[in-house]
């Protein structure tokens, strides 16, 4: 358990949005706590808040606030000492041929061509199913601090997955990955483990995953990577299997 200190957010501002439906549980209506402004939002700065529970969404920092409930629940990774079960390892096996390479984070056409592939094929329907460009540059490739964004290619080069990963203070964010929603074998736990082995190399405890949602089968991939830590009551908290 850790507790966190506050002292790179005295600048900053919170404020609580109005309710709105709730991209994860149907029927439920959701509210954000949100941190500004975001060009005060720095690494530093960005570093504290994940700590505390927020994520960003491009330049939009922010963490839930929902009145009665409190089904999301921030996880991290335990990144020194992971260990891959059998299924994992086996994926891991499977796509290790994958090459990678840190690209510019811009707009390119061949990234967003794999991004609707994947979101009519994961998510049509969605919040996050969207066509606009634009769109997608304001959620992906806005940032302020430091970001990767990270190609994997196969042996003819064929764009296989796209991860966008924050680097703070303490580990690795996994902001988004999308990846070839034909390709079989499970290319997103690929990139979850690609980003855990990165977080060893670069001696970085801990690999940040967003929101665990029990009751939301989306969310559920979240914690099969063990050892893990889940947000309580503002105290990071080993959760024993």
């Amino acid at each position: 358990m850790s507790h966190l200190s506050d002292q790179p957010l005295q600048a900053l501002q919170f404020y609580t949005t109005g309710s709105y439906p709730c991209g994860y549980l149907e029927g439920q209506q959701a509210r954000s706590l949100v941190a500004g402004p975001s060009h005060l939002i720095d690494g530093k700065a960005y570093s504290t808040l994940i700590q505390q529970g927020f994520r960003r969404s491009g330049l939009f920092t922010y963490k839930p606030q929902c009145e009665h409930c409190q089904a999301c629940r921030p996880i991290r990774i335990d990144a020194k000492h992971f260990q891959a079960n059998r299924t994992q390892q086996k994926i891991w096996r499977k796509h290790n041929h994958l090459q990678t390479q840190r690209a510019p984070l811009i707009y390119n056409r061949e990234h967003f061509a794999l991004y609707r592939r994947y979101m009519t094929a994961r998510h049509k329907g969605g919040d996050m199913d969207v066509d606009s460009a634009a769109q997608y540059s304001k959620f992906l490739l806005k940032s302020r601090v430091d970001t990767n964004l990270i190609e994997f290619r196969n042996e003819e080069g064929l764009l296989q997955i796209v991860s966008i990963i924050d680097i703070i203070d303490d580990g690795l964010s996994a902001v988004y990955t999308f990846f070839d929603p034909d390709t079989a074998g499970s290319l997103g736990t690929y990139a979850i483990l690609w980003q855990l082995e990165r977080c060893q190399i670069m001696q970085l405890p801990w690999l940040y995953l967003g929101y665990w949602i029990e009751e939301s089968r989306k969310m559920a991939y979240k914690i099969r990577y063990k050892p893990y830590q889940i947000l309580i009551n503002g105290v990071w908290t080993a959760i024993k299997p």
